[in-house]
């Protein structure tokens, strides 16, 4: 964004040959990776991962082609973050869906190179009086975010003040895929779920997830892996978390993709988000001077 100081950035966080901040889409300031195991980008507004590929290998972080970039304004595609709620907000409609997280700038804490050669960035959330209004509790967040031959994400919430907080949080997290109709989902089986494409009805899965339309459910009771087989692309996009006891399954299909104009032609067909969440009645409470870690690390296999 134009007012931020790059110099004093890269002067400060910068590590050569493998971090630093420069302008990115649409203007927006980025932190730019590029390590022996993978690159990615990351957007201070948000934290917000937008891409993420290990060496020699397609991107496992969908970015949509037609995404539009610009300050206040969600990104499609990426690794969106959801906080202090999920969904719609409890009692205030007009109040950002999601949160506010995703569209507000976030601060650099830290940088550093890990031993195995990975980039470990830390960021803190900006709070303005914008924000308070409708988050009018004493918390922190930060996202510690590692580019390595995974990529491990922890979004930390931290009670400050002396009186309990409920939140709800997620990553939005958009995958890529060759074609999502070839694509068999593992890992969720069994799981009771909340069908919101039907009027949120309560469902049970039964086998693997497969999608051919519009699909957005909040599968409950859900901390095992999620696996994504792709056989377009041969390999397995494996999703592990701790702090999570629902994952959100959503593809918007064609009809909804095209209505919401920033997803290009057909781009539907190559994603598929697996949220990590505590979403719907998967709220986490936080004691006073209490935390909250909730931790993903995104993995590829090939398939066999």
């Amino acid at each position: 964004m134009s007012n931020t100081d790059y110099a004093a950035l890269n002067k400060r966080f910068a590590i050569p040959g493998q971090l630093d901040f420069a302008p990115g889409p649409g203007g927006l300031a980025v932190a730019e990776v590029n390590n022996v195991h993978a690159s990615a980008m990351i957007a201070l507004q948000g934290a917000h991962v937008m891409t993420w590929a290990p060496r020699k290998q397609q991107p496992v972080i969908w970015l949509s082609k037609a995404a539009k970039f610009a300050p206040g304004k969600s990104i499609r595609g990426g690794v969106p973050i959801c906080w202090p709620w999920f969904g719609a907000h409890a009692t205030e409609a007009k109040f950002p869906g999601h949160g506010f997280a995703r569209t507000v700038m976030w601060e650099v804490g830290k940088a550093e190179v890990l031993r195995d050669g990975a980039t470990r960035l830390t960021f803190r959330i900006v709070l303005d009086d914008a924000t308070r209004a409708q988050w009018p509790h004493s918390t922190e967040a930060f996202n510690i975010v590692t580019v390595g031959r995974s990529l491990d994400i922890e979004l930390v919430t931290r009670n400050t003040s002396n009186a309990a907080v409920t939140i709800g949080d997620a990553f939005h997290t958009y995958f890529e895929v060759g074609d999502i109709r070839r694509c068999t989902i593992h890992g969720l089986g069994n799981c009771p779920y909340l069908d919101k494409v039907d009027g949120g009805k309560k469902k049970q899965q039964t086998g693997s997830v497969t999608i051919d339309g519009e699909v957005d459910r909040i599968y409950l009771d859900s901390s095992a892996n999620v696996l994504i087989d792709d056989p377009v692309l041969n390999r397995r996009i494996r999703v592990s978390k701790r702090g999570s006891r629902s994952t959100v399954v959503w593809n918007p299909g064609i009809e909804k993709a095209v209505k919401m104009g920033d997803f290009g032609s057909n781009g539907h067909l190559n994603m598929v988000c697996v949220e990590s969440s505590n979403a719907a009645d998967d709220v986490v409470h936080i004691p006073p001077s209490g935390e909250h870690r909730l931790w993903v690390r995104y993995s590829i296999e090939p398939l066999g």
